[in-house]
């Protein structure tokens, strides 16, 4: 598979940044569209919206391949999750075809649903389905929680262990979940993109272990050195703050991030998975040391 030329969307994001770095490493000629992608000396940088069709077109003129990494989990400032992973997905994979591109890795999520309750996890539904009515052949990725460096939720979490003497579960901390290294998901792309067999498929990236959410706040607990009380509380006390958390220009917490918790993100036993890719899942207390 010819991978002269990649258009990465979302290239200067957490996961797009590795991705990218892989790329570059493979010999490839990257261009890393964002809205304010940066500049370097090793990647074309191209402004980009994926909401503007004509700015996507140019990013993706003369590509052999595009990356979808883009990916918004706090709506704000007007721009929607529909906005971006449903009809800005769409409108990636439309372009890259007409463009002629030979290959498309769209980044998705575990669990997308047409008819979840969380609009997040919907508009994952919608993207995936816009990016196979334009793009048949394009392979769909779906990763768990990622974590490594500069991420959403350990990061976040670490810091609210470090600080508080009682931490509160979204229910009885039941929830399981599935982290998986970032490292892994752009290697997985990066496979996906050059691997011909890959194409119209979908793979579910999970890392080794799978976790309750108590388990990964005992084992952030240890990784840190402290002890916390870890207090069950109901998640209809978690919808109340969070609809009191809305009316703030920045809400810590949103209804969808609490929809998301009453449900398990793990891999699909009848998946396929990083292993399918040819890569050996790292676990989360390998990597943990290495930024908590």
């Amino acid at each position: 598979m010819n991978l002269d030329r990649v258009t990465v969307f979302g290239g200067s994001g957490f996961l797009g940044r590795r991705l990218v770095e892989r790329l570059v490493q493979a010999g490839a000629t990257v261009r890393v569209a964002g809205r304010n992608p940066p500049s370097s000396d090793d990647v074309e940088a191209v402004r980009a919206d994926v909401c503007d069709a004509a700015s996507v077109a140019s990013a993706v003129e003369t590509a052999d391949a595009v990356v979808n990494a883009v990916g918004y989990y706090v709506e704000s400032g007007g721009v929607t999750f529909d906005a971006i992973h449903g009809v800005g997905a769409g409108t990636v994979a439309r372009c890259a075809a007409e463009a002629g591109a030979g290959r498309l890795v769209h980044l998705s999520g575990i669990g997308a649903d047409a008819t979840s309750p969380s609009a997040y996890v919907r508009s994952r539904a919608a993207g995936e389905t816009r990016v196979r009515e334009a793009f048949p052949d394009a392979t769909i990725l779906r990763p768990s929680i990622i974590f490594g460096p500069g991420d959403a939720m350990v990061t976040a979490l670490a810091a609210i262990l470090r600080r508080l003497p009682v931490v509160p579960l979204f229910g009885r901390g039941e929830t399981r979940l599935q982290p998986v290294f970032v490292g892994d998901v752009a290697d997985a792309a990066a496979r996906a993109l050059a691997m011909a067999y890959t194409a119209g498929k979908t793979f579910e990236l999970g890392g080794p272990d799978v976790y309750s959410y108590r388990a990964l706040l005992e084992l952030l607990c240890a990784s840190l050195g402290v002890r916390r009380t870890l207090m069950p509380m109901p998640f209809v006390l978690w919808e109340i703050q969070a609809a009191l958390a809305s009316l703030l220009p920045r809400p810590p917490l949103t209804r969808d991030q609490v929809t998301l918790m009453r449900h398990d993100n793990v891999v699909a036993d009848t998946a396929l998975g990083l292993a399918d890719l040819g890569i050996t899942p790292t676990a989360l207390e390998a990597v943990l040391p290495t930024y908590l």
